[in-house]
């Protein structure tokens, strides 16, 4: 299948025009018309190099909705016309115990990300979602709950399912005490979900300066890092963190807010932190823990979930030919949104 998208060709993360072939539908393949295409911080990271080298030409986006427009001879679940999902992943083993347990994110056999990876039959390089169509296995696609506005889904496939399963695994429920680190595109939504979830919830921020914000996407307010009294204060004052903040940072500042048996959990920084101290840890018996996205059945759940609540990320869209103006903003720093791809800007 012929298909176009922006890719970039080198680190320097300039996303281009450029034509390439989507792969034939095998038997358990869908083929999906892309709709829209989320903007995450971790395209540019990709697209940077920051976490690897990476296989050029790139073509950037795991936060996909669009509409069935084929499917291989096998598939039972969609029909044309379904409108459908694909988030982070695109493949695993499929045979593995944690596969077998819903969690194919931690493949023994290693799961294939939406783009930047070898296909597992071909070995050819997967390409995103920032482009008109995209050829995935059935096991793999989403269904969009009836109702859902479309334009708003796309961030859910990746900020939601990171931000929505920690709160899960970590069992916040009515009256949880939650504090969630940054009010960018993956704090902001760890924020609705929680509070959806029943949680009173602090946005821990270096200022104050998005109080307003943070009230308004249900927070109970901002504790601000800077201010050495106010957090001393709130010692021991939370039972979860959800950490958003994506660059190298000192957690030693957070660990004495939460309360004892405690859980920092990392979802936003992939690569070394400041040393740790270890007393804060051992002193409250707190954990400091990561999570990564979530299995494809947990995203299913996040995306009802969300359809149930009337919940959605606060988008900004823009067109296809705004995504280098997108990344240059996000460089510079987070955003209390998401940035979504109006696909129907590419002409093919």
């Amino acid at each position: 299948m012929k298909t176009v998208g922006y890719a970039a060709h080198d680190s320097s993360a300039n996303m281009v025009p450029y034509h390439f072939e989507r792969r034939d539908l095998r038997d358990n393949d869908v083929a999906i018309e892309i709709l829209y295409s989320g903007v995450c911080h971790s395209d540019l990271h990709t697209v940077n190099g920051d976490w690897g080298a990476q296989t050029y030409p790139l073509v950037p986006g795991h936060e996909i909705v669009g509409v069935v427009t084929s499917i291989g001879s096998a598939v039972s679940k969609y029909k044309v016309g379904d409108q459908v999902a694909v988030g982070c992943m695109v493949d695993s083993c499929q045979g593995c115990d944690q596969c077998h347990n819903h969690e194919e994110q931690f493949c023994r056999n290693e799961s294939t990300p939406t783009y930047g990876a070898p296909d597992r039959i071909t070995g050819e390089i997967t390409q995103g979602g920032y482009s008109k169509h995209i050829v995935v296995r059935e096991e793999f696609v989403l269904s969009v709950p009836e109702g859902m506005e479309l334009s708003k889904t796309a961030p859910i496939l990746c900020a939601g399912i990171t931000t929505y399963s920690p709160l899960r695994t970590w069992g916040v429920k009515e009256g949880s005490r939650v504090g969630v680190i940054g009010l960018g595109g993956l704090g902001h939504m760890a924020v609705k979900l929680a509070v959806a979830m029943g949680a009173e919830v602090t946005v821990i921020s270096r200022s104050n300066k998005k109080e307003a914000d943070a009230k308004a996407l249900g927070a109970k307010g901002i504790l601000a890092s800077s201010d050495a009294s106010a957090m001393q204060a709130a010692a021991n004052s939370l039972d979860l963190i959800i950490d958003t903040v994506p660059s190298k940072h000192d957690i030693n500042v957070y660990a004495p807010l939460l309360d004892v048996d405690g859980t920092l959990v990392i979802v936003g920084q992939v690569g070394p932190l400041e040393e740790p101290n270890t007393w804060p840890l051992i002193g409250g018996r707190r954990r400091i823990a990561g999570s990564l996205i979530g299995g494809i059945k947990e995203t299913q759940e996040v995306l009802d979930f969300c359809a149930k609540h009337k919940l959605y990320p606060e988008c900004e869209m823009i067109k296809m030919d705004q995504i280098n103006e997108a990344f240059e903003r996000m460089a510079k720093g987070d955003m209390a949104h998401r940035i979504v791809i109006d696909m129907t800007s590419l002409d093919v």
